[in-house]
C-alpha cells in the first residue's frame, strides 16, 4: 500500500507546492511517486505540465484526467463507480505521476461539508467523505505507487480536512516570520478537531463503498524555507523566527497533536531530530536558480550546466548552490523514508 503524505499549512506562501515538486521528484529516483494537486490554483499541475498546461485541459484525450472529474460520479450521484484517472509523467522523471488539479474543485466543498456534518442523515451523501481517498487509492494501484504527496490550498475547507484525513502522514511547511508562528498556533487546535471528527464519525460511513482511510496522519516534521543566507546562515531576523517555530513545534504543538495520536512513538524520532524542533531541513531561497528551473521544467537540483547557461564565477556559484540543494533534498527524502517505515 502506498504511503500518503499531505504537505499542508493554511498559511499561504510557504512553498508547499515547490516542496512537493522537489521531494516527489527526488523520491521518484528510486520509487513510483504520485503527486496530487488538490489546490484549485493548480500550481503543482502547472509546474509539472509546463508548456503543456493549457493544452492538457483543452484536449479531449486529457481534459477529464483530473481530481475533480475523477470524483464527479460520487458528487453528482451517478450510478457508476469511481475509476482511476490517467496521469502525466515528465520525460526526465518517468516514475513521477501527476493527478492533475482543477480550477473548479472547490465547487464540491459545500456538498462535502454537509456530508461530514450531517451524521449520514441522507444516504445519497454517504459516499462523499471517502470519494477522494478512493480515487487516490485506485490511481495508486494503477501505477504501482510507493509514495503519494498531496498538495492542498491554503485554507481550512472541508476538502482540505478530508484529504488531510485521507493521508498517513503530515509535513508542515513554514516561513521564518511571525505569521507562520500564528499559523502553527492555529493548527495545533485545528488538527485535533479534524482528527476527533474522524474518530467519532468513521463508523457512520462503514457501509459506504468508498471507505475513509483508517488511522490518523502522523507528524513527520516541518520544512522551514524562503529566507536569505548571510555568512553561511539565515539572516538574524530569520534565525530568531526559525528558533521560535522550532520551540513551538516541539512544545505546545507536539503536545496537542499527541493527544489525538498524530505522533509516532518518541523513540521513533531521533534525539537529534527532536532537539532540532522536528525540522526536516531549513531551505533558503533558490534565488537565480528558480527561473532557470521553471524554464527547464525540472527542480533546481536537476539543472544541467547547460541549462544554467552562465559562465565564469556566476556559473560556478550556481553549480555550488545547485549541488547544495541536491544534498538537502536527498537528506529530506532519506529522513522521510525512514520515518514512513513507522507509519
Amino acid at each position: 500500500m502506498a504511503k500518503r503524505i499531505v504537505i499542508f499549512n493554511h498559511k499561504g506562501g510557504v512553498s508547499k507546492t515547490t516542496s512537493i515538486y522537489n521531494i516527489g521528484w527526488m523520491l521518484s529516483k528510486n520509487s513510483n511517486v504520485l503527486v496530487v494537486d488538490a489546490d484549485p490554483q493548480c500550481n503543482l499541475s502547472s509546474l509539472m505540465l509546463g508548456d503543456k498546461f493549457d493544452q492538457y485541459y483543452l484536449d479531449d484525450a486529457t481534459k477529464k484526467d483530473n481530481i475533480k472529474d475523477g470524483v464527479q460520479v460520487a458528487f453528482t450521484g451517478k450510478p457508476y463507480p469511481i475509476k482511476a484517472v490517467n496521469c502525466f509523467s515528465p520525460t526526465r522523471s518517468p516514475s513521477l505521476y501527476l493527478l492533475a488539479g482543477h480550477a473548479n474543485l472547490s465547487e464540491y466543498d459545500a456538498a462535502l461539508t454537509f456530508s461530514q456534518i450531517g451524521n449520514n442523515a441522507l444516504a445519497t451523501l454517504q459516499n462523499l467523505p471517502g470519494a477522494f481517498s478512493e480515487l487516490i487509492k485506485l490511481t495508486e494501484e494503477k501505477y504501482n505507487i510507493d509514495y503519494t504527496l498531496i498538495d492542498l490550498n491554503p485554507g481550512l475547507s472541508a476538502i482540505n480536512q478530508n484529504l488531510f484525513l485521507s493521508s498517513h502522514a503530515l509535513i508542515i511547511p513554514t516561513n521564518p516570520d511571525p505569521f507562520s508562528v500564528m499559523a502553527i498556533n492555529t493548527l495545533k487546535s485545528v488538527f485535533p478537531r479534524w482528527v476527533l471528527w474522524k474518530k467519532n464519525s468513521i463508523s457512520l460511513f462503514a457501509d459506504s463503498p468508498y471507505q475513509l482511510l483508517e488511522g490518523e496522519p502522523k507528524f513527520l516534521g516541518t520544512l522551514i524555507q524562503r529566507f536569505n543566507i548571510r555568512r553561511g546562515r539565515p539572516a538574524k531576523p530569520y534565525q530568531d523566527n526559525i528558533e521560535q517555530i522550532k520551540e513551538i513545534i516541539k512544545g505546545d504543538f507536539f503536545e496537542e497533536i499527541t493527544k489525538v495520536e498524530m505522533t509516532l512513538n518518541q523513540e521513533q524520532y531521533t534525539q537529534e531530530f527532536i532537539d532540532g524542533g522536528y525540522c526536516l531541513d531549513e531551505i533558503p531561497d533558490f534565488q537565480g536558480l528558480l527561473p532557470k528551473s521553471y524554464q527547464a521544467g525540472v527542480p533546481v537540483f536537476e539543472l544541467t550546466d547547460n541549462e544554467i547557461n552562465e559562465t565564469g564565477t556566476v556559473l560556478e556559484g550556481m553549480k555550488t548552490s545547485r549541488d547544495k540543494f541536491q544534498v538537502k533534498f536527498q537528506s529530506i527524502t532519506d529522513k522521510l523514508v525512514q520515518l514512513l517505515n513507522y507509519v
